[in-house]
């Protein structure tokens, strides 16, 4: 079983951070992109962590090249991005393969999962989304196209602030 608080990785500004920093922490950790049809989920993000992070909730965004080239830009522009157009204020981290041999260790890791309601195995695009629980436990895992304020995933983060 995967704990994700063992886990480090490169924030967006070049900061080493360890997973575990966010101990006791509901985490959304998500494969992100700029350029993709899928893109204005940024927004959905954001407002579930502005309503929830002071509860528990931290969203953590992962952006990715992997999917058609659809996040082509540097750290600087994505941060860019992501503040200007969606006003992220959830940590973001530096661009990560998320499949293959190149994965990074997290995803490596938390694709291997089986995970309900998507399952294990690759992700299928950009915006995949696995919910963790305090422990650093693998709870869930959504689709892509899962709309992240819809009740599915909101339902989901709800029983995991409560546990």
């Amino acid at each position: 079983m995967t704990n994700v608080h063992a886990f480090q990785a490169s924030s967006l500004k070049g900061q080493e951070v360890s997973l575990g920093d966010y101990a006791g922490k509901v985490l959304l950790i998500v494969n992100v992109a700029s350029k993709c049809g899928l893109t204005p989920q940024y927004k959905a993000l954001q407002a579930t962590y502005e309503a929830n992070k002071d509860i528990g909730l931290v969203v953590l965004g992962f952006p990715c090249n992997q999917f058609a080239g659809q996040e082509p830009g540097t750290a600087a522009e994505i941060q860019s991005f992501c503040e200007l157009s969606y006003h992220v204020t959830f940590p973001m981290f530096a661009k990560v393969d998320v499949n293959g041999a190149g994965a990074h260790p997290l995803f490596a890791a938390l694709t291997a999962e089986e995970t309900n309601p998507d399952g294990k195995g690759p992700i299928k695009w950009n915006f995949g989304k696995f919910l963790i629980g305090k422990q650093g436990e693998v709870l869930a895992r959504f689709a892509p196209t899962e709309d992240p304020s819809g009740p599915v995933i909101q339902a989901a983060i709800a029983a995991a602030l409560l546990a």
